[in-house]
């Protein structure tokens, strides 16, 4: 054990140091702590309510983009489509979606919102923007919107043919 004042020693060597984080892994690793931080943000909006993420997620993708298949929900989220189907059960239970024939694809058919599903859409983003609306980060617009195409910019890389032939090449 070390005295008070006296320096512990590293069992590293001068040559063995790891090198500093880069900008991108700093980047990484902070999106990671945000993601599950707003997870927890979510849940306290939402006041631990019986729509869950994985719920309000689909939700959000069928106002936002319209009707999809489970098949393209699940390649969306990069999770199995098994997964999409049971949380798509669950609202078409709870009368926020329904399910009409797919012209493309007999066994594959269209999720829709119903009036319901709408109705808790919008009352989820309005919950949400009013509660946001007064969060002070001690950021500027612009400085949120910054961060924002960064990440936006990171993601279409990690989508991209560059990304794919890169790990290709690190084989």
């Amino acid at each position: 054990m070390a005295e008070s004042g006296e320096k512990k020693r590293s069992s590293r060597t001068k040559g063995d140091e790891l090198p500093a984080e880069s900008a991108l892994n700093l980047l990484i690793n902070e999106t990671v702590l945000m993601f599950h931080r707003l997870r927890i943000v979510a849940d306290q909006v939402h006041h631990h309510g019986e729509v869950t993420g994985a719920l309000r997620s689909i939700l959000r993708s069928l106002d936002k983009l319209g009707e999809q298949t489970v098949p393209q929900m699940a390649r969306a989220r990069s999770v199995s489509r098994q997964h999409v189907q049971a949380r798509v059960n669950e609202l078409v239970e709870e009368g926020l979606v329904e399910l009409k024939p797919n012209p493309a694809h007999k066994r594959s058919p269209l999720a829709r919102l119903t009036p319901l599903g709408k109705k808790t859409v919008d009352a989820m983003n309005r919950n949400e923007a009013r509660l946001l609306s007064n969060a002070d980060l001690g950021a500027s617009d612009n400085d949120l919107r910054e961060a924002a195409e960064t990440l936006r910019t990171v993601r279409a890389y990690f989508e991209s043919e560059r990304w794919k032939r890169s790990l290709k090449n690190a084989k």
